[in-house]
């Protein structure tokens, strides 16, 4: 960092053990930045590239005693390369309209959000849903957060949004929610590749994809990217 900008002092608190959300009979700890601090995208951008996510404008990274199961990883969009699989879902975009707008609470976004999880999820933690919790979770006030909005063409509904961050390396896609009715069109993998698609042209190095969790079937498919680069022991290895 240039000599001209100061050091900002950081601190964090841990977590008490809880259960993991995405491993059975695992127990976690997280790490989060204190509250106290004023984050901004450059703090958060530096905090991103060390492992750490956010939810709402809570910025964590899990720091389990026992497990190192959550790996951040990240596409580099100007090596990336679709496999025959990643071509065929990329071609359903045809049936699609997409738009980007910044994140903003509506009730049209929050009913599909709500039929995704009441319907996808419903053994998990954000069932049933509330506004506090999609605004509490999805939006941030102190960086870009854009919606990646995906409508049929043929009847002009709002079928999935992708929520993600504009960081000083990339985008960070924060989460996916789509209309359960159209299932066949893998609109989460099609979101991650159109993701791509924005970052390259904006000539952005990184496609950000949070935790990739191997054993967990919820995550395991983050690892479809290649080549993919991992954040293992504070430093970043490709997976070709």
């Amino acid at each position: 960092m240039s000599s001209q900008f100061k050091p900002i002092p950081l601190s964090f608190f841990i977590t008490p053990p809880h259960n993991c959300p995405y491993l059975k009979d695992q127990q976690s700890k997280t790490i989060f930045l204190s509250p106290e601090v004023q984050t901004n995208t450059i703090i958060y951008s530096a905090l991103l590239e060390k492992g750490f996510r956010r939810s709402g404008e809570h910025i964590y990274r899990p720091q389990c005693e026992n497990c190192n199961a959550c790996i951040s990883v990240r596409i580099p969009t100007d090596q990336f390369k679709m496999t025959r699989s990643q071509k065929r879902v990329y071609k359903k975009l045809s049936h699609f309209t997409t738009k980007t707008e910044p994140a903003h609470f509506n009730q049209q976004h929050f009913q599909l959000f709500d039929k995704y999880i009441s319907t996808r999820h419903r053994d998990g933690d954000m069932y049933p849903t509330s506004t506090h919790q999609y605004q509490d979770f999805l939006l941030c006030d102190w960086l870009e957060c854009n919606y990646l909005n995906f409508w049929d063409i043929s009847t002009q509904k709002l079928v999935a949004t992708c929520v993600y961050d504009v960081v000083s390396d990339g985008l960070s896609a924060v989460y996916t929610y789509f209309d359960p009715d159209y299932e066949k069109f893998s609109l989460g993998k099609l979101a991650i590749l159109k993701l791509i698609d924005i970052a390259a042209k904006r000539n952005l190095p990184y496609v950000y994809l949070g935790y990739w969790i191997k054993e967990s079937q919820k995550m395991s498919y983050k690892g479809d990217y290649r080549p993919l680069e991992c954040f293992v022991n504070d430093k970043w290895i490709t997976l070709n």
